[in-house]
């Protein structure tokens, strides 16, 4: 018995001898390299969230989107601008003598000179017109051209009007409808998207304030060691206690450093996920920038009320209204595909006028006839002429067309209508998973309480526990590992305490925001005490 305590004795001497050569060698070690420090900047929640509103890159996207869809509906309606024409044009000919009556004697010449303008537009109730006007001046060396040099204009009008297919839409106005509707979705994606920023701006402030202090208990739990190593010491230099004490004292600092080290890179992990969420990255400062959250958890009671969220949600979430918008966008497909199953059938008007002018001659008997005279109708008679009506012309058509087995679009029309039974049974399967997340989240707030209140029940059981064996050690009645697991144990009450306070508050957000917006469910804090 002797040899095994001598033994004993030799193993701790050189334990504490070891551990001796090892912490040095540990504190000597080369630090880590820190950034430079920053400014510190305090922050609120409602600070948080007015800056992710603000800074916030993909919120910063999702608000380009609504004006790309105004666009659109401006380009959609451009097919109804008026379209204006217009040209001037200019030709010579020059063609050999080919006999007697061709009346020139050398070769025959003819110029012209004409202008054309006119408007046509497609109107938004399946029609559409045309208005044109042309002038023209020809001039040629033949003797028997009367008028020479002549003049002639004409103002047409035609109005085409569909009877059938395109009647009630077209492809037009149904692109219209369509480009309404996904701007609506638009504002509806924005919308989703600010309240799912703010929910990630509450989730990042709160993981910051729980790395926060899941480092203080750290280190409070590394003090507490720290203590317990010098008294070991101190009894050990007077004979009180083993050597082999001190190593285990020095190996629960070690283990409590390591926790310390943890936790402070858990800070400054989620302090970059909330700088990236609500910084601006133009900022000089925005990687050291450091944030004292002036805000803390808090609890308050609350009885959740789910049938009243489960309809609020069904009302008003935002994944529920874009499929309803497609659905209303499915039904505008149908209506037009429908449309173009008729056959076409459009009626056509026509009115023209026209007006003629120039140097007439006259001609007296015999043959050729000679030129007894010649008169001058210039540009003023030629629209006399024009606006008097005195040279009309009118038109009217219908015409019809049918392909013969107008399968093609047929098919499109039952394969939408096909589309718009499985989306609906979509949205039916949408809102059970809606109604299921929000009774779920709900649940969650409801558990959380009955967690934070267990947790809190706990931590002062774990309080009374150390207090009690920290007063059996000094009195010899107890060891240094059951003073350190009745440390250990604290720490985890502590942060199992913050841990269920934390998620309640979380909780709260995710029973906020899913009755208006997707969310991805109750997230556990992702801070580490290391233990």
């Amino acid at each position: 018995m002797r040899q095994y305590r001598s033994r004993v004795a030799r193993l701790a001497v050189v334990a504490v001898a070891v551990v001796a050569m090892a912490v040095p060698a540990f504190a000597q070690a080369p630090a880590a390299q820190e950034p430079p420090a920053g400014p510190v900047r305090q922050l609120s929640m409602e600070d948080a969230v007015s800056l992710a509103l603000q800074n916030n890159l993909t919120l910063r996207v999702e608000r380009i989107n609504p004006e790309l869809a105004d666009l659109a509906i401006a380009q959609a309606k451009t097919v109804w601008t008026p379209n204006l024409t217009g040209s001037v044009s200019t030709s010579s000919r020059t063609s050999p003598i080919s006999g007697f009556f061709s009346g020139a004697t050398d070769k025959l010449t003819r110029d012209s000179f004409g202008t054309a303008a006119g408007a046509n537009q497609v109107l938004p109730w399946g029609s559409n017109y045309n208005v044109s006007w042309d002038t023209a001046r020809n001039e040629s060396n033949c003797v028997y051209d009367s008028p020479n040099p002549s003049l002639a204009t004409n103002l047409g009008f035609t109005f085409t009007q569909s009877l059938l297919r395109n009647l009630k839409t077209d492809s037009a106005r149904n692109q219209l409808v369509v480009s309404k509707m996904n701007r609506e979705i638009s504002d509806i994606d924005l919308r989703q998207t600010v309240l799912t920023t703010v929910r990630s701006v509450k989730y990042a402030y709160w993981d910051v304030r729980a790395a926060v202090a899941a480092l203080q208990v750290a280190r409070q739990s590394l003090d507490l060691a720290r203590e317990a190593l010098r008294n070991n010491r101190s009894k050990v230099e007077i004979g009180t206690m083993a050597p082999i004490d001190v190593v285990e004292a020095e190996a629960e600092e070690a283990r409590r450093t390591e926790a310390v080290i943890v936790a402070e890179a858990a800070v400054k992990r989620n302090e970059d996920r909330l700088r990236t969420i609500i910084l601006d990255t133009k900022d000089a400062d925005y990687w050291v920038t450091r944030f004292d959250l002036t805000e803390q958890p808090t609890f308050e009671a609350m009885a959740v009320d789910v049938e009243s969220a489960v309809r609020t949600a069904l009302e008003k979430r935002t994944d529920l209204l874009q499929s309803r918008k497609n659905l209303e966008i499915t039904g505008a497909n149908i209506r037009y595909q429908r449309n173009q199953t008729l056959p076409d059938l459009n009626a056509q008007v026509g009115y023209g006028l026209s007006g003629q002018g120039g140097r007439k001659l006259n001609f007296g008997p015999g043959f050729p006839p000679p030129v007894i005279g010649e008169i001058d109708e210039g540009f003023g008679t030629m629209m006399s002429r024009l606006l008097g009506n005195d040279y009309h012309n009118w038109s009217f058509a219908v015409q019809f067309s049918y392909p013969i087995g107008n399968g093609n679009a047929e098919a499109q029309l039952a394969r939408t209508k096909l589309q718009l039974s499985q989306a609906e049974i979509q949205l039916q399967n949408l809102e059970l998973q809606v109604a299921t997340s929000v009774r779920d989240v709900a649940r969650n707030v409801d558990t959380n309480q009955l967690r934070l209140a267990s947790t809190q029940a706990t931590r002062k059981l774990m309080e009374r526990r150390m207090e009690a064996e920290q007063k059996k050690f000094a009195a010899g009645l107890s060891t240094n590992f059951l003073v350190f697991q009745a440390q250990r144990d604290l720490a985890d009450a502590q942060y199992s305490e913050l841990v269920a306070l934390l998620d309640y508050n979380k909780s709260l957000v995710d029973l906020e925001t899913v009755q208006e917006a997707p969310t991805a469910g109750a997230t556990v804090v992702s801070v580490s005490t290391g233990r």
